[in-house]
Parts: structure tokens; sequence; C-alpha cells
């Protein structure tokens, strides 16, 4: 896509939430082979077994889902569930940073947890709050970081998703074969 990358403090959420593309059907869990590759690229341990995938693809979608729509008591039963089952209380570090502390184990969880210590410390707060948001697209979903001054983005590109969306809307209205019938 080609919006502007999240902020260095948001970049693991962005990058695990697109993982998967919905719009060309690829999806870097759904294969231990390109799943290494990517968790190598990140920093992760590679090597996760396909229950661990499984986990890590769930917990994709339960944080995508939240930033579809912050409000949704499903969205945000389902997130405490995630934090829940890969994190014990919160902790602050000495460096004044958030901290979860491990209840779930193995390479899933720790990354998981990684990806929700971001989401939790800059993501719902401060100046980040509300600006990393999924695609308004249903189809789409891609994760992007809102720079507008406004933070009323809703399309990761408005080129592909806004344009459809805007196209869809024309027909709704009858578009140019009302036009045609004058």
């Amino acid at each position: 896509m080609r919006r502007t990358p999240a902020p260095p403090e948001l970049e693991p959420v962005e990058a695990f939430c697109n993982t998967a593309t919905l719009l060309h059907s690829e999806d870097e869990f759904a294969r231990p082979g390109t799943a290494g590759n990517w968790l190598r690229a990140h920093g992760y341990p590679e090597a996760v077994a396909p229950a661990e995938l499984a986990a890590l693809t769930e917990a994709r979608e339960t944080v995508r889902a939240f930033l579809v729509e912050r409000t949704s008591p499903g969205a945000l039963d389902a997130l405490n569930r995630l934090i829940r089952s890969v994190a014990g209380a919160p902790a602050v570090r000495a460096d004044g940073t958030l901290a979860l502390g491990p209840t779930g184990a193995g390479p899933a969880a720790e990354i998981v947890r990684t990806v929700l210590e971001a989401l939790l410390r800059d993501g719902l707060t401060g100046r980040h709050a509300a600006r990393l948001k999924a695609c308004a697209a249903p189809e789409c979903r891609w994760v992007f970081y809102d720079r507008a001054p406004s933070s009323n983005g809703l399309w990761c590109d408005m080129d592909v998703c806004g344009a459809r969306h805007k196209m869809r809307a024309y027909r709704a209205r009858g578009g140019g074969a009302a036009r045609r019938g004058a």
C-alpha cells in the first residue's frame, strides 16, 4: 500500500497485522516457510510450530478487528481475552516503559506480547491514539497509520480502496445510467 509506515514505536503492530493481504489472498503465516522468513526479518525466532502459526493468525485478526472498531464490545472482549492469554499484569520498567509479564509460553506468545505492548503503550493513548487503523474496506483491512491532521482517514490507499468505494457509491446512485436516460 502507498501510505507512509507507522512511527517506529507502532511498527510491530502494523507489520504484524499486515502479514495478510486480503485483497491478494496472501498470508505470511499460511506456510511455515513464509512465516519463518517474516519472523526472521522482524527479529523473532523463526521456528514456529503449525499450532503456533494458527495462534498468530488468530491474534492478528483479533488486533485487526479491534482496529476496525475500537468501541465494539465484541472486539474489546476479544482483545482483552487475547491480552489475558499471553500476558499477566502490566509492569513498568526502570526506564518508564510498559512491559507485559508472560503467562503464555512459546514463541507465538512472545511475539503477540511484543505486538500488544506496542499497541497498549503507544496505540491507545497520547499522540498516536486512534491513528493506527484498519482500512474501512471489508475486503482489505490493511492496517495503516493515519497522518491526516484530523485523523479521519478511512482507506489504506485512496487510489485502490477509496476509489472502489467511490465507484460503488456512484453506481448505487445510478451513476452514468441516470444521465443516459435523460
